[in-house]
């Protein structure tokens, strides 16, 4: 697995989004894409990634682009395929992405399956680092007290130690792409971050 960078800021921010439950992920990272202004600084290459492109507005979109926002100084890691069986070494290039940029923190933004419908998905957090924590509870966001974690967070929880890890889980009542979870899960993001992003389209786009 190979990261390919052609701009190198330091002390940002990662924001991952993997394709997982519901999409929540995915869809998040590649609505922040669309609605802060960022430009594409590199991207992730394996040799077993499926050979599959997407095309978004006449242009090829990566399966795993690194994008940037100077403003907030933050890198979007957006995946629209799935790293299944190749979790471990997607956290380990993760981390190294986090060392090569001197990143202060690592957010991974994930859907959790829920069996109680409700009016609205909501929200909650873990987070390895206590500063991170009491930032949190101050947005409001309620902590994760039990749950099991799969996948590429699931993975860089547990392999990466350099970085702080904070993830963010909306709730999400089926399997199909959820922009209603994705739109709070990006609500609360913005609490936490302080980005002013307007959310709303998202929700527009659930209905």
């Amino acid at each position: 697995m190979e990261i390919k960078l052609w701009k190198k800021p330091k002390n940002c921010k990662i924001i991952e989004g993997f394709p997982g439950f519901g999409l929540v992920g995915t869809i998040a990272s590649e609505f922040l894409i669309e609605h802060l202004k960022t430009e594409q600084i590199g991207k992730i290459l394996f040799n077993d990634m499926p050979a599959m492109v997407a095309i978004h507005e006449s242009k090829i979109v990566e399966p795993l682009g690194v994008f940037y926002n100077q403003k907030y100084n933050i890198i979007i890691l957006h995946a629209i395929t799935a790293a299944k069986h190749y979790e471990w070494e997607m956290s380990d290039t993760v981390s190294k992405l986090a060392s090569q940029l001197n990143a202060k923190e690592i957010i991974s933004l994930e859907g959790v399956a829920s069996a109680e419908e409700s009016e609205g998905s909501r929200v909650f957090y873990y987070t390895n680092n206590d500063k991170n924590s009491k930032l949190f509870e101050k947005a409001g966001i309620e902590s994760l007290k039990e749950g099991i974690i799969i996948g590429v967070t699931g993975a860089i929880l547990l392999r990466v130690e350099k970085t702080p890890i904070s993830c963010l889980f909306a709730e999400t009542h089926s399997n199909l792409p959820d922009s209603k979870a994705a739109a709070k899960i990006v609500e609360a993001l913005d609490k936490y971050l302080g980005m002013d992003i307007d959310y709303k389209p998202l929700l527009e786009q659930a209905q």
